[in-house]
């Protein structure tokens, strides 16, 4: 066994990812303060061809060196949009037909390993701040609480961790894209 070499890995020019069909799944980042996890969003929507990141209220936004270093390009694949106040952008979300779903440890929220996704629903997952977590209104007006079962002495997971964890799973139980 070895490993590929990039070229071996057939991947999309950035042309031909910006031309392709997208998860229907956005994600929305509100008030995110590490400059890496918001690159490792970036990151981890382009190889899951997520449609969309919104950047809401102090979450920094592209380009920014600090960014750059954990996005590794993907700033310039992933279509992205800031948005200073996340209830605005919430209530535009829902209108366009997105359910709304908080990554946030609640009292009625579903366990991730319960979550089954909709064929043809389209899913915006919130985000927030890596020490309050999700906005409190966010949260109440959230079509869909999910919680990742965690099992240690912590409460928490880094964002970018459960960035990583919520999309990998939604692809997982969705159609394939190809």
């Amino acid at each position: 066994m070895r490993k590929l070499k990039n070229e071996e890995l057939g991947r999309m020019e950035q042309e031909e990812f910006q031309q392709s069909e997208k998860l229907h799944a956005c994600i929305v980042l509100d008030d995110i303060r590490s400059m890496n996890n918001i690159g490792s969003a970036f990151r981890t929507s382009d190889a899951f061809r997520v449609e969309k990141i919104y950047l809401c209220g102090i979450t920094a936004r592209p380009p920014h060196r600090d960014i750059n270093k954990t996005a590794l390009g993907a700033t310039d694949t992933v279509s992205w949009e800031y948005h200073e106040k996340i209830s605005a952008l919430i209530s535009q979300l829902k209108v366009d037909g997105y359910q709304i779903v908080s990554v946030e440890q609640a009292d009625k929220s579903t366990s991730l390993m319960d979550f089954a996704p909709g064929s043809d629903q389209k899913y915006a997952f919130v985000f927030g701040n890596e020490v309050f977590g999700v906005n409190d209104e966010v949260v109440k007006n959230s079509d869909l609480v999910l919680e990742i079962p965690q099992y240690g002495t912590k409460h928490s997971l880094n964002i970018s961790v459960s960035l990583g964890i919520v999309i990998w799973d939604f692809v997982a139980k969705s159609q394939p894209l190809l």
